[in-house]
This record gives C-alpha cells, sequence and structure tokens, in this order.
C-alpha cells in the first residue's frame, strides 16, 4: 500500500453513500476506463476511508499528479489519466441490430426479442442467439447468448451468477423411488436448506475458501462468511433438489449401462448471497463507467483491461466454484442414503461467461439462461414437474454459439402465474402425474411453463438425447 499522505480537502461531503461514477465525473474525472480504475482503487486500497475522504484523495490526484506519479497505488491511475480520452457522452448504439439466430421462433414472444435486438445493437457485440426457452428478463432476455469482443457485461451473466443443473446417476433401480418414497421424502427435509437468509446450522468446510481471491478482492472478502454459512444449502423460485428416473433406451448409452430405469437426483440453485451481491456490485461499477441510453442501461459493460472488468472476472469464477460446491454437497447427502456411487455426475453453468473462439477472434460468450453445448458437453435440461427432462450432449452448432436452452423456459412471468393460476388446479395436476412434492408455489406451476416437447424439437440440432429425467419427489422453497 501507498506511504502518501493525503490533507483533507473540501470534497462533498457524502453521507452513508458509495463512491459513485457520478461523483467523479462531477469531480472532473473523463467518462470511460479512468472511472472504473479509481473506483477499484479506493475500495481495493482506501476501503477503510469514508466515501468523502476517498474523493479528498482523488481531488488531490486530479489537482497535482506530478506528485502521485510514483506512487505505488495511484501511479497507475495518473498514467491512465494522461492517456488520451474520447469525448464524454453516451455510447452511442447501432441503428440497426446485428444478425442473430432464433431457435423456436414461434415459442418466443415479442417483447424477448426486442430486448435481444437492442443487446445486438451494441457496439461491442460480435454475435447472438436465442434458445427456444427464451423469455423477458433485465438487459439480456433468459435463454439469450450474447458474444462480446474484450468485455463483459454483468447483467448478461445474470444476478444468479452460475445457477446451474448438477445432476448424478446411479445404478439403482428406479422402482426404489416408489418403495422407499417415505423415506427419501425424509431425506430431501432433513438434507436441503432452501431460502434468501437460510443455510446448515453447522456448514461443511470447502476448499473453494481458500481461494486466495477472498483475500484480494474487498467484495469477496465481505461476503466470505455469509457464503460459509450458506454452503451446500439452495435459492428460493424456480430452484429445486429432486429424486427422478432416468429413462435409458439404448443398450449402447453413453453411461455403459443395460437400457432400462434408474435413479437420479437433479439440483438448481446458482452461487446464493455470493453471487447476487457480486452481479450487483460490478453491475453499479459498469453503468457508473459505462454510460448507455437509459434503454440499454442493464448492457452496461466492463473492459476486461480495466481492474473492475479483472476483478468481476474472477469473481465471478469463485461464484461458479462455488456453487458447483453447493451442489456438490447436496447430492452427496443425498446420496448417502443409497450407499452407492453415482455412475455420472453432470455439471452444467447456465448463468456465467466464457472466453471462446469465434469466427478465428477470442469473444466472451454471455449464456444467461442458456447452456453451453459445445461438442461432446453433456448435460440436463429439465422441463416441469409434469413434463420429463433430458439427458444430452452438445453438437457445437456454430450458429447456436454452441449453446441450448436451459430448461423449458416461462410460458407465463411468475407474477402472472400467481394472478391466473389456481394452487388447487396445480395440486391435482402434480398429484396427478405422480409426483411429491415439498414446497413450491403458485409460481412454479407446471402450468407456467413452456411445452417441453416443442422446446426440445427446436433444439435438436444443437443436443443429441440420451435418455429422459422424469421428477418423482421435488422439494422447493416454502
Amino acid at each position: 500500500m501507498s506511504s502518501q499522505v493525503y490533507a483533507p480537502s473540501s470534497a462533498p461531503v457524502m453521507a452513508n453513500k458509495k463512491l459513485s461514477g457520478h461523483d467523479l465525473l462531477k469531480l472532473g474525472f473523463p467518462a470511460g476506463r479512468t472511472i472504473s480504475l479509481a473506483i477499484s482503487l479506493m475500495q481495493k486500497h482506501y476501503g477503510h476511508l469514508t466515501p468523502t475522504a476517498q474523493l479528498d484523495v482523488l481531488k488531490q490526484a486530479l489537482a497535482a499528479p506530478d506528485t502521485f506519479v510514483k506512487d505505488t497505488v495511484m501511479g497507475e491511475l495518473i498514467a491512465a489519466l494522461a492517456k488520451p480520452h474520447a469525448p464524454t457522452g453516451e455510447v452511442n448504439l447501432h441503428e440497426q441490430p446485428k444478425p442473430y439466430a432464433v431457435f423456436g421462433e414461434n415459442l418466443i414472444e415479442a417483447d424477448a426479442k426486442e430486448q435481444m435486438d437492442l443487446a445486438m445493437r451494441l457496439p461491442v457485440t460480435v454475435s447472438g442467439a436465442l434458445m427456444p426457452d427464451t423469455h423477458k428478463g433485465h438487459g439480456l432476455p433468459i435463454g439469450g447468448v450474447l458474444a462480446t469482443s474484450g468485455v463483459v457485461i454483468p447483467y448478461a451473466v445474470g444476478m444468479d451468477i452460475a445457477c446451474r443443473m448438477h445432476f448424478t446417476l446411479y445404478e439403482v433401480p428406479a422402482s426404489v423411488l416408489e418403495q422407499k418414497k417415505p423415506q427419501l421424502k425424509q431425506v430431501l427435509l432433513d438434507q436441503t436448506r432452501f431460502g434468501v437468509n437460510t443455510g446448515f446450522e453447522k456448514p461443511q468446510d470447502h476448499a473453494v475458501f481458500d481461494r486466495p481471491e477472498f483475500n484480494q478482492i474487498k467484495i469477496l472478502q465481505q461476503l466470505q462468511m455469509r457464503a460459509a454459512y450458506q454452503l451446500g444449502s439452495s435459492g428460493t423460485g424456480n430452484h429445486f433438489v429432486e429424486y427422478g428416473k432416468v429413462t435409458l433406451t439404448s443398450e449402447a448409452n453413453a453411461f455403459n449401462l443395460p437400457a432400462g430405469e434408474y435413479v437420479g437426483i437433479l439440483s438448481h440453485s446458482g452461487a446464493r448471497s455470493l453471487g447476487k451481491n457480486i452481479a450487483a456490485h460490478y453491475t453499479q461499477i459498469a453503468m457508473d463507467t459505462c454510460r448507455l441510453p437509459v434503454e440499454a442501461k442493464y448492457l452496461a459493460w466492463l473492459d476486461l483491461k480495466s481492474q473492475a472488468g479483472q476483478e468481476y472476472w474472477q469473481a465471478m469464477q469463485i461464484a461458479n466454484d462455488y456453487a458447483r460446491a453447493c451442489h456438490e454437497q447436496i447430492h452427496e447427502r443425498l446420496s448417502a442414503w443409497f450407499g452407492e456411487k453415482p455412475v455420472a455426475c453432470v455439471d452444467s453453468p447456465h448463468n456465467f461467461a466464457w472466453r471462446e473462439q469465434y469466427q478465428g477472434q477470442e469473444v466472451i460468450v454471455h449464456r444467461k439462461g442458456a447452456a453451453q453445448a459445445t461438442a461432446g458437453t453433456y448435460n440436463v435440461i429439465p422441463g416441469s414437474m409434469t413434463q420429463p427432462g433430458y439427458l444430452v450432449r452438445g453438437l457445437g452448432n456454430t450458429a447456436a454459439l454452441d449453446s441450448s436452452s436451459h430448461g423449458a423456459g416461462r410460458a407465463l412471468s411468475a407474477k402472472k402465474a400467481a394472478q391466473v393460476l389456481y394452487q388447487t388446479e396445480m395440486n391435482g395436476l402434480v398429484k396427478a402425474f405422480g409426483v411429491e412434492l415439498i414446497g413450491s408455489s403458485l409460481q412454479e406451476s407446471p402450468l407456467a411453463y413452456k411445452n417441453m416437447h416443442y422446446v426440445m424439437d427446436s433444439q435438436l440440432q444443437q443436443v443429441e438425447i440420451l435418455g429422459t429425467f422424469t421428477p418423482r419427489i421435488v422439494r422447493m422453497d416454502r
């Protein structure tokens, strides 16, 4: 850390307010990377100071840059300020969106396509695609895939960073699910936790917390204790943990099992509060430093060469490892009852960004509610409680940016489902399909989701179907 001494000055008082890009613009900083860099430096090295005191430091650096050039912290910022900058103002969008592939066009509503059109007008956009489960979200639609050049868009990854499907297959006959239903239901009640502020009274430890990023990135330091408490738990909304029947119809299957019906465990959740707070923190920095027209504000990006961009990328990887650890612990607890090791394990995030190659250049591929389906990649695409999910293998479809859907996708928003559907109708439907349901809400009624068969028919050029997964005992929040 720097040994430079800074004297108080007349910067404006900021009671209970975080340093923002707007504050730095008023101070005289040019819009762009220097604002992102300044905020990152203040958070990392001067987080012990109040926002007003941080502004004092930055004001003095602007007023007398020569005295800070050799400073171990501020020198980087002074060097960045000395470079030519583009004029301040909003980033201009292209007049027309770049063309992009749409899979299952008749399944996707106009408002979701309008969101994708907007994303395809960004000057950093290289390519894009919509999956057949697409529906409206914030920024990028859920089911949207966006490739950009040199930048990452936090809201195109999503607030629930590293939300994923995690599946284990056991060489245990599916008949056990009916024969031992009361015991398995109790296992779900005892060994899973759901909800915003929930966790285990005595959570297990995990090596993910030994990662140096928890000491190097301030936001991770602040979130570590809560993340440890929530390790191995699941979120709310459409997150679930379930036992189901896996059907393999071919003797020559990918799992080297005889054709038949087996037990599988499938879970859906993300990086809990850790992911949500990382997303909120860096989205705000992106919005403060990347000034887009108001209709595109949720598509603000971070340059991956900036400190904030690098920090977000590292934090996103940590969130991914943490989310995977949560699922691994859930499955370990649930499988202990069988006394069997899994035949196969499939883990696939669908709110994430990857560095990939596209037409000879490196791009950042954001998949928000879409799964990676590169050639040979395994995944499980769930339907709803009354529709089967599918075990699949990716085919590497370039037009789809090597992607597939992450589920059936909503036909009704959560709000709309609560308004127009009936609980008695949902209860009767679930019972008729032989599903034992623990928790859930009307928002997650099977009637709120698209027809899974249509969704799969729309992406047979993206994935090869290996088998099906039919829910039998399902737990959700509430």
